[in-house]
């Protein structure tokens, strides 16, 4: 008799070690955003310094709370689905479905979009490209990690490290170079701050700090593949921990690069600084060179998000809550190949149909709403679970309540400065009702019948 037969389902193979997770953590989230977003933020504070650098701090100090506070739910629950898991045995399966829906349809796929339009764009730095082939060069990317992803955690794990070894040596020597060879800092002094009253820059401050945390995305992704770490409830928050310092120096390295290199204004007008910017220390080649290197980081951070967030769509199948047939295995690799294939799938309708800048802002709004949710887990579960644990979140409870505030904030911010894109993400949650009333009437039906497939929860 076979394991499902028995009604039993095989587990995810557990391989990935703490290095694995560490560069699960920096890989995925060092993406497209540190070239593209700085400008973007500078655009939005009208070339003013000091308030654009106040809205990336903010936004590496609440990833940093969030991500203290997520490493004690990952000690807790160390299983496969991350944030999934703690929603769902915190407040229930709706909240948890609505989370893998929003996941799929706009977060996970979202983010995986919006890396693979970014690069085609860069793609364009090195090649003259009609635009139709940009759109052509994101559906191949997406297509290429797929076929990695199915054949392997532990292969792909290796090529992710590697890749993300390369591209952050590759960082931190142009973010040197930058300062080194920068001279606009008296430039970056002039344009520091606005004649404007605190009330007036907090909003644009909270639109850098929006496009910051996009930067930031992803941070969290370690925890889907709980299931597959070995050692999880110490290996996990030490990744976090680690990928954290290291994302937060290498972020405000490049912010400030790019200023002291190109001056406030034209660092505000390039479509690619971190490729402008090198141009001017290192000239033509350097700056394909470091085109080079993005694409490479863009790539790893697609190959991140797409070995992550695969898990949480087959943790839900197995709970029932997805069709069953994404709850398997490839039966020669043991990956979960039927779940990475839809999430490649309508990454690449996404890529194929959406902009880089509505897809940031689409998945930055949508996950907030679900991170914040994912905080508050942390009192149920010291409710529930008293005891001595593997990790407990420093400074708590101040800790995740900071985190929630500023969740709240940005959800808030988004809302009264971006009511369009709210509306997307929000309408993007709300389809997932009627999905979540269907998918478990299919359920109970599968149930009377006897032949689900999917051993319930107990």
């Amino acid at each position: 008799m076979s394991k499902r037969q028995s009604g039993v389902l095989d587990p995810l193979p557990r391989s990935l070690t703490l290095p694995d997770l560490v560069w699960i953590v920096v890989g995925t989230v060092i993406g497209s955003g540190i070239f593209i977003v700085p400008a973007v933020t500078l655009r939005q504070n009208d070339g003013y310094v000091g308030p654009t650098l106040v809205g990336w701090t903010l936004a590496g100090v609440f990833s940093c709370l969030g991500a203290l506070t997520y490493a004690e739910l990952a000690a807790i629950k160390p299983e496969a689905g991350g944030l999934y898991v703690y929603i769902r045995d915190a407040f229930g399966r709706l909240p948890a479905f609505l989370y893998g829906w929003t996941l799929l349809v706009v977060i996970g796929t979202g983010s995986i979009a919006a890396l693979a339009v970014a690069f085609g764009i860069y793609l364009r730095e090195l090649f003259t490209l009609p635009p139709w082939m940009t759109k052509v060069a994101a559906v191949l990317a997406i297509g290429l990690i797929c076929a990695l992803n199915v054949r392997g955690v532990r292969q792909t794990a290796a090529v992710h490290a590697t890749v993300t070894a390369l591209k952050l040596g590759a960082i931190l020597a142009m973010c040197a170079a930058l300062l080194a060879l920068g001279r606009e800092g008296p430039a970056v002094m002039a344009r520091m701050w606005p004649d404007a009253a605190l009330g007036r820059l907090l909003p644009t401050i909270g639109m850098s700090m929006l496009g910051g945390l996009w930067a930031y995305e992803g941070w969290h992704y370690c925890s889907f593949s709980a299931g597959e770490a070995l050692d999880p409830q110490r290996n996990l928050p030490r990744a976090l921990g680690i990928g954290m310092a290291i994302l937060v120096m290498v972020y405000t390295l490049a912010n400030l690069g790019y200023v002291v290199t190109l001056g406030p204004a034209r660092a505000a007008g390039a479509e690619r600084v971190a490729a402008a910017a090198t141009s001017v220390v290192a000239g033509p080649i350097g700056a394909d060179l470091v085109t080079i290197v993005i694409l490479l980081s863009i790539l790893s951070a697609a190959n991140g998000t797409m070995l992550t967030t695969p898990r949480v769509y087959f943790a839900m199948a197995r709970d029932g809550l997805f069709f069953s047939w994404l709850g398997t295995l490839h039966p020669q690799y043991a990956t979960p190949a039927p779940a990475i294939l839809v999430a490649a799938m309508w990454a690449s309708v996404l890529a194929v149909s959406g902009t880089f800048e509505q897809l940031l802002n689409y998945v930055v709004f949508s996950a907030w709403i679900f991170y914040g949710l994912g905080a508050a887990a942390v009192f149920v579960f010291r409710r529930r679970l008293p005891g001595p644990r593997a990790f407990s979140v420093p400074g708590y409870p101040v800790t995740p309540i900071l985190f929630l505030a500023a969740a709240g904030l940005l959800v808030a911010n988004t809302a009264v400065t971006r009511p369009i894109i709210a509306a997307g993400g929000a309408a993007a949650v709300a389809v997932g009702l009627p999905a979540y009333l269907l998918l478990s009437g299919r359920r109970s039906q599968l149930d009377a019948g006897g032949s689900q497939g999917v051993v319930p929860r107990a």
